[in-house]
């Protein structure tokens, strides 16, 4: 590699970063608490679960009713199956206003225990600026511009790393702890960005199916492969309740199966919970039961007949398309929750990884800054040309991630524009 090469693909790292950094911290930073999603929860709730029950329990009918009266003018959404038997009731309804909201009810007495909004838990605050930023699909499409260009930081950061002129590990697989303090940072960067460089890349790419730009497009084409099936992620940009899109409020009808009859019969198919009943309506003359466990390969989706509850359809992962199965795949793993504690433990390290990137990157450049002088480098290397290859390949990944092609089109055409305006 040419000393013009090397400053050319510096350059586009440092420019990658500069706009990249503020954004991976933020996500980096939600993704490490939304990791822990369910021991949050838990603790959360921690009072209304292990209650007292000593006598008989109400009916599922007279919970429902009990969270219903609790806000007038509200309307059933979904009954939440407790996961042991002394656990309050979630009731989740729809609030006059129309936003959503989880009521507590004790299985026993019928007290409301709390009434939460959805978006007033830490792991779904958490969750929506992870994915817009709470500006909805502005702040998504920003996201996903910022995790494109972080593709092209960690690929340009790859390519300087690759040892060339090695001699031994050290500053390659482990930073140097005794060559100084410019050694040190530019170690703890360049060696961080080599051990989660595969997990980091994975995240990226395992998010581009939510985005609203990349989504949509892997939409359009996963319509090809699977045009009746649907999907249990979302393109929108704001908070993921995919699962629950087919579902909302209607006029009950008559069942002659209770809710405590199907509720009994659920728990002897051993759903993964969270377990949430769909009660019959005019929309859905059937009750569907659904576990929405983060861990998709176990989720599973049954609907029985409101009649005598006769099983009508129980859809399994692996009944989906091969490719709802492999992002689903992808999103367990990218929540960490693919293989339990392990998989919490990659992604945390792999947040942590990219905000060590990030502050070691800042550290760097304000270190190496000229005094006075921002020391931001221009954005062209005089001499430098891109070649065929290298020009195909920048065009491979600017359709590939289509917001990445536009900015780097942008940004050829305001270089163009600057260049011709200029004073010869």
């Amino acid at each position: 590699m040419t000393t013009i090469t090397y400053r050319a693909i510096w350059r586009w790292h440092f420019h990658a970063g500069l706009f990249c950094i503020p954004f991976v911290l933020v996500l980096a930073l939600t993704g490490s608490i939304y990791l822990f999603k369910p021991q949050i929860d838990a603790f959360a709730d921690r009072a209304v679960d292990s209650l007292a029950v000593t006598g008989q329990r109400a009916t599922g009918e007279a919970q429902i009713s009990a969270a219903l009266a609790s806000m007038p003018g509200s309307k059933l959404f979904v009954y939440e199956i407790p996961r042991e038997p002394d656990d309050a009731v979630r009731i989740h309804i729809y609030a006059p206003d129309g936003t959503g909201r989880i009521v507590y009810v004790h299985p026993e007495t019928l007290a409301i225990l709390k009434t939460v909004p959805h978006i007033a838990r830490l792991t779904e605050f958490v969750r929506t600026i992870h994915a817009n930023l709470l500006v909805g699909r502005k702040g998504a499409i920003l996201l996903e511009l910022a995790a494109s260009w972080a593709i092209i930081m960690i690929g340009t950061g790859l390519y300087l790393w690759w040892p060339r002129d090695a001699r031994g590990a050290a500053g390659l697989l482990y930073p140097r702890l005794r060559a100084g303090r410019r050694v040190f940072w530019r170690d703890l960067h360049a060696v961080t960005g080599v051990w989660i460089s595969t997990l980091a890349l994975f995240l990226l790419l395992t998010a581009l199916p939510w985005t609203p730009i990349w989504g949509a497009g892997f939409d359009e084409v996963r319509q090809l492969a699977a045009p009746q099936a649907q999907k249990d992620w979302s393109t929108s940009g704001g908070v993921d309740h995919s699962s629950h899109q087919r579902q909302q409020p209607g006029e009950a009808v008559h069942s002659l199966m209770t809710l405590d009859g199907i509720v009994a019969r659920v728990n002897d198919m051993r759903l993964e919970p969270p377990v949430r009943v769909y009660l019959p309506s005019e929309r859905q003359p059937f009750w569907r039961v659904r576990s929405e466990t983060q861990n998709r390969p176990r989720v599973r989706e049954i609907e029985l007949d409101i009649h005598g509850g006769t099983l009508l359809r129980d859809q399994k992962f692996e009944d989906k398309p091969l490719v709802d199965r492999v992002v689903g795949i992808g999103v367990a793993a990218h929540e960490g929750q693919l293989f339990g504690a392990a998989n919490q433990a990659l992604g945390l390290s792999a947040a942590l990884g990219f905000m060590t990137l990030c502050v070691s990157g800042v550290v760097m450049w304000w270190r190496r800054r000229p005094d006075g002088d921002l020391g931001i480098p221009a954005a062209k290397v005089p001499d430098f040309r891109i070649g065929k290859t290298l020009g195909a390949a920048i065009v491979a990944v600017g359709v590939m991630l289509p917001l990445l092609g536009a900015s780097l089109l942008a940004l050829a055409v305001t270089g163009f524009a600057s260049r011709a305006l200029r004073p010869r």
